[in-house]
């Protein structure tokens, strides 16, 4: 299901430039920068908290999440993501379902690849403390190294798996 008709796409320097934008409002009127790592682990420790209510100790990781509840700015910015995408998309007039991924493999492959994907990137977020908008935008905005050196590895590991993982993108010739 594609959508039909679709609106040109945003030239990539002014998206740039307007994520700045939204990147500098955002630091000057909240005092935070943009991310969203820490809208999903409240969300799972709410979550865990909600089934098994003594599943932390007091000084646990994901107990501060879980007293700080879902009324946070994080997970508010990121309900505001979701709406703007969904809206962003039904102006373009680019909504519909679809499963990309490489052409050699089948839609089940592709969404195994996905949720790979999104595993090792989530472990990632986590242990660098931040995703790639959190550290990588928000860290390096301020001219912090950590944010420059998690850029830094962030395209380092998609270079290297992007190598790995470019044969399942090359069609097969006819001959």
């Amino acid at each position: 299901m594609r959508a039909t008709n679709p609106r040109p796409r945003w030239n990539p320097y002014l998206s740039g430039i307007a994520l700045g934008v939204v990147l500098f409002a955002t630091f000057f009127v909240s005092g935070h920068g943009l991310g969203v790592t820490g809208a999903t682990t409240s969300v799972t420790a709410v979550s865990v908290a909600a089934v098994v209510p003594h599943a932390f100790g007091p000084h646990d990781y994901l107990a501060a999440y879980a007293r700080a509840g879902l009324n946070s700015w994080i997970v508010w910015e990121v309900v505001g993501v979701v709406i703007g995408a969904l809206a962003g998309s039904l102006i373009g007039r680019r909504f519909g379902a679809q499963i990309d991924g490489p052409p050699q493999v089948r839609s089940f492959g592709r969404l195994g690849l996905a949720v790979l994907g999104g595993a090792a990137s989530g472990f990632g977020a986590r242990m660098a403390m931040g995703c790639t908008s959190g550290m990588g935008l928000s860290g390096s905005a301020p001219l912090a190294a950590a944010g420059f050196l998690f850029l830094i590895g962030f395209f380092a590991a998609g270079v290297a798996f992007g190598a790995v993982f470019k044969p399942l993108w090359q069609r097969k010739s006819l001959s």
